[in-house]
């Protein structure tokens, strides 16, 4: 079942949220050995979590929307006691003496948080392939990667363990693991969710959404998690969404743009992929013209000089004194310089480095002044876009999921992964992954599209018309 007729069912007493957790606990011990999706259960918070559900229906009482439902948690997510690691060696066994907004307000509406899930450490990789505690597995071809850096989230939705999961999106690290794993994931407006309790990698691109098994799911959990927090000082002063109600909108009157640099140089099934999308949108009474934002092809080349320099100030906090795992030295510049370098993997280390590289005194202008008058450029491109459309048109990755290791060894490889999701998270637009076709081995295809600022609910009924009409999968 998907979460929004689970949770339905629940509300109206026909099942038990206890009954469907032990259903989603008991795959979860099956696979997950195999999968490695999950780092680790919270198994007896989510059963009392389940059993003061069931009492309040039982007691006349709604629970919330997300009533009975099991979501999994990317292990970037704080939880108040619970061990969080961002799948590194340097946070150990560390316990967060906080919760963070989007986990409080998922409990708040009857969700079960079932447990954390596996990631790219600090959220740095496209293939969960970084993480400390071994890779993930995709459910769809287990010799494939699951994407990254949200892989173990959306490995647990596309193994049927939770029909929900939250991750979060610097560069693509939802979209992207949703396309290679074959199930929605949706980026928000940067703002709208609220980052108080994400351990922060890039702080300006940061932002949480969920993964789901349907389009409607997804809204339902932004509905949830969206919405203005006091705690986060770049939070949107805004109310939460009002989004289940107008998935089924259609795209009737709208205008589409298929955005040339948002699919050139894609594998042939991914552009055809695409084009069929295009087809499926028009054919739904939207019209679809082609569109350039030459702009776009600078994205990469600026995120990767901004995206490094803020993880280069954000990660100095673990240094081995105040929390985490501390490595002994003779004085404390040794048992610093010690502690980073057990604690951190060789991808966060190549990001600190580069990322102080770009901000040092000689280089600032030259490297990180001039990425943000890209920025600055990309943000005027898309603002000119949207005047002539309501939504864009394209690939979420190049490629189908591609064997582990196969471009682990080049950096400058796998960070191409990311051309096409890059660009949202520069603009803090919203997007969405939505399972659409298949390639190479019968692997899914995401396609992706994108709207101006705020604009969730008219992507969400694109989004809607794509997955009614998805072929393959």
């Amino acid at each position: 079942m998907n979460a929004r007729t689970t949770a339905q069912r629940v509300r109206r007493g026909e099942i038990s949220a206890v009954s469907v957790l032990e259903d989603s606990l008991a795959r979860i011990h099956a696979e997950n050995p195999r999968l490695n999706a999950f780092l680790r259960l919270d198994e007896e918070g989510a059963r009392a979590a389940a059993e003061r559900v069931d009492a309040l229906v039982a007691a006349g009482d709604d629970p919330g929307p997300l009533a009975g439902v099991p979501i999994a948690l990317k292990d970037n997510l704080c939880q108040r006691g619970v061990v969080t690691t961002c799948a590194s060696r340097i946070l150990g066994e560390w316990r967060p003496p906080y919760t963070a907004t989007v986990v409080e307000r998922l409990a708040g509406a009857g969700a079960l948080l079932v447990g954390k899930t596996n990631l790219d450490e600090f959220a740095m990789g496209s293939s969960t392939e970084n993480s400390a505690y071994g890779p993930t597995l995709n459910p769809r071809d287990l010799s494939r990667v699951p994407g990254g850096s949200s892989g173990g989230s959306a490995a647990a939705v596309a193994a049927d363990f939770t029909p929900v999961a939250l991750g979060s999106d610097t560069g693509g690290s939802i979209r992207q693991p949703a396309s290679f794993c074959g199930v929605v994931g949706l980026k928000p407006t940067y703002g709208l969710v609220s980052r108080f309790g994400l351990v922060a990698f890039a702080s300006s691109l940061d932002q949480i959404g969920p993964f789901s098994t349907t389009v409607e799911d997804a809204a339902l959990t932004l509905e949830v998690i969206g919405g203005h927090d006091p705690r986060d000082s770049t939070s949107l002063r805004v109310g939460a969404p009002q989004l289940v109600a107008h998935v089924d909108d259609g795209v009737a009157g709208r205008r589409v743009g298929l955005v040339r640099e948002l699919f050139e140089g894609a594998d042939a099934e991914v552009v055809a992929a695409v084009h069929t999308a295009a087809e499926v949108l028009r054919a739904a009474g939207a019209d679809v013209v082609d569109l350039s934002i030459p702009e776009l092809s600078l994205g990469l080349s600026a995120y990767y000089i901004i995206a490094p320099a803020e993880a280069s100030s954000n990660l100095a906090r673990f240094d081995g004194v105040r929390f985490g795992h501390r490595v002994s030295g003779e004085d404390v510049t040794a048992m610093m310089e010690a502690t980073r370098t057990f604690g951190f993997g060789d991808e966060v280390k190549r990001r600190i480095m580069l990322g102080t590289y770009a901000l040092s005194a000689g280089y600032y202008d030259a490297y990180y002044g001039q990425a943000l008058k890209v920025r600055t450029l990309m943000i005027d491109a898309f603002a000119r876009a949207y005047q002539h459309v309501d939504l864009l048109l394209g690939a979420t990755a190049p490629t189908v999921a591609f064997p582990f290791g196969a471009k682990s060894h080049d950096p400058m490889t796998m960070y191409l992964n990311d051309v096409f999701t890059i660009p949202t998270n520069l603009v803090g637009h919203p997007a969405i992954s939505v399972p659409f076709a298949t390639g190479e081995g019968g692997l899914p295809v995401g396609v992706q599209l994108l709207g101006p600022g705020m604009s969730e609910s008219v992507m969400l009924a694109g989004a809607r018309i794509l997955e009614r009409d998805r072929e393959g999968l």
